[in-house]
């Protein structure tokens, strides 16, 4: 704050004393707040101030000229604090200086009894936790114990805000209801507009035309069991060329959405919006129609579908030699699974991959392990971090949650689609086309820096510094494979990593050590992945349906930061949810004690990771003792200061849960166990103070 008033005082808002400083009538201020209410055509922001004082004036244009690099950019319904410059009439150019939050319009809670008589609506996210008065005939025929998504009602500034219900979702113990709170809660869209779904229901499959055939290649989909929509197939072939001995061609052929997704349509106008699915342990939000998402975009098996393909040769080491896209119609030879793939590698096949064992799979594996040794030489970074996997009943209640196996052939098809997206990059590139980039960061140095001081602290490096480079990282983790801080380390530095986002400026992909990458292998469900398709009909003059001639980058840096930011609230929605699941599967286990690692510790506590379930709960520090708490400096251990315990980082604990909460999906315990691990023993023991009494200082 004091910051901020000393930028006001400097631009001469402010001057000492309670002189008021006058300005032109007409005229901003030199900062101000300010509320984007809609985007030209250019890209810029339409933006009105929100002072009462300042409400004639406006709305007008602002070039904000912001670094984009330093966080996303102002959209629709943002409040932000800006300085500003007059440059004309009715004309601002200004520097973003805060992007400030504001209260949801909108907000989901559980409704409660109030402590003085009437309901109240505690919010399960977001501003407001202490309660949201529901006023008088407000709740309608919602009950105590309902989730409930609410309106605030404009009121005093002061006290508890005041809602009314809009819509009852259920109770937090109904398992049917929780992918839909949760949605609510993140905003996500349920249904399509009526014009979208009659643009869907009016598609009819593309004829061959002017595509290459690929219908007698065996082109097999490979997908989880669970999986509806298919848009990607793969193929692979020995190189019979004798200049190229042990290469490989393979064909990655993915579904031609832009064929029936238009620019400006409205079913491209709703995929835009909606940025991507959204997968939930019982149900998916498609980014799509299911009549697309599920049918003429979903490369079933014995069914003529339309795709662009990329053909590309690969040496013996896995090295690219050339690559070319095409649009196609192609044939599915299977559907099959992850597990079918790998049990007929290991040499189990079934009635259905015994026929595709020598022709399909056999092949596919051979191009696979090439592709792996580039991986491998290239350096990248595979945290292989365990994944949750939930077992649901048909009424969509919990029944198990294990580990899910990651197999070779997981590590297959994510060769494929990596290749795929490499050339995808590489020819936007040479054909200087925009292309909507997946972009990855270098890792935050502050936290790099730390994690390796701990790992010098441990004797696990030599020197921190020598952990710039995704290589060095692997390497790393191979050496910590067997030792119990393998599963800490590889959190620490998913931690540590920046996130991935869209944009159409390149800077590589760290993770990945690639010097370019972009999406383009999965447009049923993913928007930018669309983009990328278009940019390549256009570059290679493949047809209709590609990207505009006349193509704004301003436009398009605007749409990579919508695009990241929808990806980021998909992630957090199937977040929530999964832990929502997990939440009701754990809600009859209270009291039972189990084993969990601390995975993080703050100053309100400890986090720890239960060994069974993988479940997050919170230990307050209130139940670790009466001492006073510090978080050492490098935020690895919290430490009692008046007896010397100390928790870090890898500790292993017994957890009794003392609370698991439906509608948030939060779980709490107390530690009635601790075994010290790594991190600990390696630390010398703090000692205690004779007197935990803080010392009093002048100043």
């Amino acid at each position: 704050m004091k910051a901020l008033l000393r930028d006001l005082q400097a631009e001469g808002v402010l001057e000492r004393g309670q002189r008021k400083r006058l300005r032109p009538p007409g005229r901003l201020p030199s900062v101000a707040v300010l509320e984007v209410v809609a985007l030209d055509e250019d890209g810029e922001l339409i933006v009105r101030p929100v002072a009462a004082e300042l409400a004639g004036i406006g709305p007008f244009r602002i070039t904000l000229l912001e670094d984009r690099a330093r966080g996303r950019a102002p959209g629709m319904g943002d409040r932000v604090l800006a300085k500003l410059r007059h440059v004309g009439e009715g004309q601002y150019e200004g520097r973003v200086l805060r992007l400030l939050p504001h209260q949801p319009e909108r907000q989901l809670g559980q409704i409660e009894r109030a402590a003085g008589g009437g309901l109240r609506v505690r919010p399960t996210d977001g501003p407001g936790r202490a309660g949201l008065m529901v006023v008088a005939d407000g709740a309608g025929a919602a009950e105590p114990g309902e989730m409930v998504l609410v309106e605030r009602l404009p009121g005093a500034s002061l006290g508890a805000g005041q809602v009314r219900v809009v819509e009852r979702l259920g109770r937090p113990d109904d398992p049917a209801a929780i992918s839909l709170l949760v949605a609510h809660a993140q905003g996500l869209p349920l249904a399509f507009p009526a014009e979208a779904e009659e643009q869907a229901a009016d598609a009819r499959p593309a004829p061959l035309g002017k595509r290459a055939d690929l219908r007698a290649v065996p082109l097999v989909t490979i997908d989880g069991a669970d999986a509806r929509d298919f848009d990607d197939a793969v193929f692979a072939v020995p190189d019979e060329h004798p200049g190229n001995p042990g290469g490989w061609r393979i064909t990655v052929a993915i579904a031609d959405v832009a064929h029936y997704v238009r620019p400006g349509d409205p079913l491209d106008q709703e995929a835009r919006r909606r940025g991507n699915s959204v997968y939930f342990p019982d149900r998916v939000l498609p980014m799509l129609p299911e009549a697309l998402s599920n049918g003429l975009c979903s490369l079933k098996p014995a069914e003529e579908r339309a795709c662009l393909a990329v053909h590309i040769r690969l040496d013996r080491q896995g090295q690219k030699l050339d690559h070319r896209f095409e649009r196609a119609l192609m044939r599915s030879a299977a559907r099959l699974t992850y597990e079918q793939v790998q049990a007929a590698r290991d040499g189990a096949p079934d009635a259905l991959t015994g026929p595709l064992l020598a022709p399909v799979i056999q092949p596919l594996y051979g191009a696979y392990e090439a592709l792996l040794r580039a991986r491998q030489q290239r350096g990248t970074l595979d945290l292989d971090l365990p994944e949750l996997q939930l077992e649901l009943a048909a009424d969509s209640r919990p029944l198990a949650v294990r580990r899910r196996p990651r197999l070779d052939a997981h590590r297959l098809i994510e060769e494929f689609m990596i290749a795929a997206n490499v050339a995808a990059a590489e020819t936007l590139e040479q054909r200087a086309t925009p292309c909507m980039y997946r972009i990855h960061d270098r890792p935050d140095a502050v936290k790099l820096e730390g994690l390796g001081q701990l790992l010098q602290q441990l004797g696990l490096v030599e020197r921190p510094g020598r952990l710039a480079q995704p290589k060095d990282l692997m390497r790393l983790l191979e050496r910590l494979r067997e030792h119990p801080l393998s599963h800490v380390v590889s959190t620490l530095l998913l931690r540590a990593q920046s996130q991935a986002v869209y944009s159409p400026a390149n800077i590589g992909h760290y993770g990945l050590n690639l010097g370019r990458y972009a999406h383009f292998t999965s447009p049923i469900r993913r928007y930018a992945d669309l983009l990328v398709h278009r940019a390549l009909i256009r570059a290679l003059r493949l047809g209709e349906g590609g990207l505009p001639e006349q193509q704004d980058q301003a436009a398009l840096h605007d749409l990579g930061g919508q695009l990241s930011r929808a990806e980021r609230r998909a992630m957090e929605a199937e977040r929530k949810a999964r832990a929502r699941f997990v939440a009701l599967l754990l809600a009859d286990r209270v009291g039972t004690v189990m084993p969990a690692t601390v995975t993080s510790v703050q100053r309100f506590g400890l986090f720890v990771q239960l060994t069974d379930s993988l479940a997050e709960a919170l230990v307050p520090a209130s139940s670790l003792g009466a001492g006073r708490l510090e978080l050492t400096a490098d935020g690895h251990r919290l430490i009692d200061r008046r007896d010397g315990r100390a928790w870090s980082i890898g500790d292993r604990v017994e957890l009794e849960l003392t609370e698991v909460d439906l509608a948030t999906g939060q779980i709490a315990g107390r530690l009635v166990g601790h075994t010290p691990g790594p991190v600990a023993l390696h630390r010398p023991a703090m000692r205690p103070r004779a007197s935990h009494r803080p010392h009093r200082r002048r100043g």
